[in-house]
């Protein structure tokens, strides 16, 4: 008797072996379907969308468009305009606010410095409300009459603008280079040998006047009373220097007004064996010179405080005894 209806697609069943029980034979072939089924799905990203290999493409052409879209580097010979034009700038703000190169043209201020020795000259700390200062070596310009004795040769046009954005020294050589002695409110002599006195001090000059030479050189002077915004300068050689002591008969009766001046000269930077500061001298540091100087602002500060004083005083006898 019939236990149970076969499809007529189905395959026929194998018999069983000895012992053993009777399976379909689609369980094989579900199990290899599933296991190659899970093998693909291992060996394939998901994606949802279904279009990876298109998208894959078309990352691959918008990044080689985008290399090919890049800007190359410009060459170096269209820069180089550039550079030259903003190192020439650069050099001639530096020139104009900071620092400047200046040539020594002659003997004057030997042995500090050599003629033909380069300087650096401060100009910035002049911006700043700096004033030159004694012992100092500064570079000013010819305050009239000082260069009439001394022609200047023409320079060319490349030292012209060379000298213009300061890579060389000044070609105009209309500027003149010395050591301040004496500032405004200072009085300044030099008799016979020396030396030479600053408010009544003497200065010791051996550490920088030329050997040999002596304090006031051939040309006694003063006393002479340096006024205010101006100063006295000589030159360090004091037998070949044409300084304040001879143009006393011009305006300012030798002195040198303090608009004049460019800035102060700090260091020797060529040739390089003679490379060095140009500090300003000890002596220049002794008690006294200031002395004069010094009683002014006391002298002041005390006129204002004997009022406010008073002033105080008062009000504390009105407090204690109304009326």
């Amino acid at each position: 008797m019939a236990v149970g209806a076969r499809s007529g697609t189905e395959e026929p069943e194998e018999p069983a072996g000895r012992g053993e029980t009777a399976r379909p034979a689609t369980s094989s072939v579900h199990q290899s379907s599933a296991q190659s089924g899970a093998q693909a799905q291992r060996s394939t990203p998901a994606d949802p969308s279904g279009t990876s290999d298109t998208l894959d493409t078309s990352a691959g052409e918008e990044a080689s468009g985008g290399m090919k879209k890049a800007k190359k580097p410009r060459a170096f010979w269209k820069e180089l305009p550039i550079l030259v034009g903003i190192a020439l700038l650069l050099a001639l703000l530096i020139k104009t606010f900071l620092v400047q190169a200046f040539s020594i043209p002659s003997d004057s201020m030997q042995d500090t410095l050599q003629r033909g020795d380069r300087v650096l000259v401060d100009k910035l700390t002049p911006w700043f409300g700096s004033k030159p200062q004694r012992g100092e070596v500064v570079v000013f310009h010819d305050p009239g009459g000082w260069l009439n004795e001394t022609p200047t040769p023409e320079p060319n046009p490349v030292q012209k603008v060379l000298s213009f954005i300061g890579l060389m020294p000044s070609a105009e050589e209309k500027d003149l280079i010395k050591r301040v002695i004496a500032v405004g409110g200072d009085t300044v002599e030099c008799h016979g040998t020396g030396p030479v006195k600053v408010n009544g001090k003497a200065l010791k000059e051996d550490s920088y006047v030329f050997p040999g030479a002596t304090p006031c050189g051939d040309r006694a002077f003063g006393p002479i009373h340096v006024p205010k915004g101006r100063i006295w300068v000589m030159g360090d050689h004091r037998d070949d220097s044409l300084d304040s002591r001879y143009h006393q008969n011009l305006k300012g009766n030798g002195t040198v007004s303090e608009d004049e001046v460019v800035g102060r000269a700090f260091t020797i930077a060529w040739p390089i064996n003679r490379w060095g500061m140009l500090p300003v001298p000890d002596t220049f540091d002794q008690p006294g010179i200031n002395k004069a100087m010094a009683a002014t602002p006391a002298a002041l500060g005390l006129a204002g405080a004997v009022p406010i004083v008073m002033w105080r005083r008062r009000r504390l006898t009105g407090t204690r005894n109304p009326r």
